[in-house]
């Protein structure tokens, strides 16, 4: 029964990426990150972008029921929403900011305000990604 189970998770994976036609970016928990999900108002269907720090992720991202959440500060109240990494409705997602973070779960965040939420940014993630040349000049020596 298990196997069979994992057997249906599995092939609903491989539908949804081949549907998507896109590879989901690496992220992880500290990332600020840009999530377009797809929403849908009576007849028309429009992508609406979630800005925010995510906080947590649940399961593997081979498993089906995959999550992840995203934190953001919005008019001086925390909104937090969970998405599905497997979900039709997400349309795609985009790393802004790499964050250094020693912690699985950034939950202690919502305690937090103003310049003690912040999470220290990886610079090294600018040079990687061939936004800005390398920070190290050479001398003329």
């Amino acid at each position: 029964m298990k196997n069979l189970l994992s057997n249906f998770a599995k092939d609903q994976v491989t539908k949804i990426k081949e549907a998507r036609g896109f590879e989901l970016p690496k992220f992880k928990v500290g990332d600020t990150v840009s999530v377009k999900y797809k929403i849908t108002e009576g007849g028309s269907t429009r992508i609406q972008a979630f800005n925010g720090v995510v906080i947590a992720k649940t399961k593997n991202t081979s498993n089906y029921a995959a999550t992840f959440s995203v934190r953001k500060i919005s008019s001086g109240i925390g909104v937090e929403r969970k998405f599905p990494l497997y979900s039709p409705m997400l349309a795609g997602v985009e790393i802004l900011k790499q964050g250094v973070v020693r912690r699985a779960k950034l939950y202690y965040l919502r305690n937090l305000t103003g310049k003690a939420s912040r999470i220290k940014e990886k610079l090294d993630f600018f040079v990687q990604a061939g936004v800005v040349e390398s920070a190290v000049t050479t001398n003329g020596n």
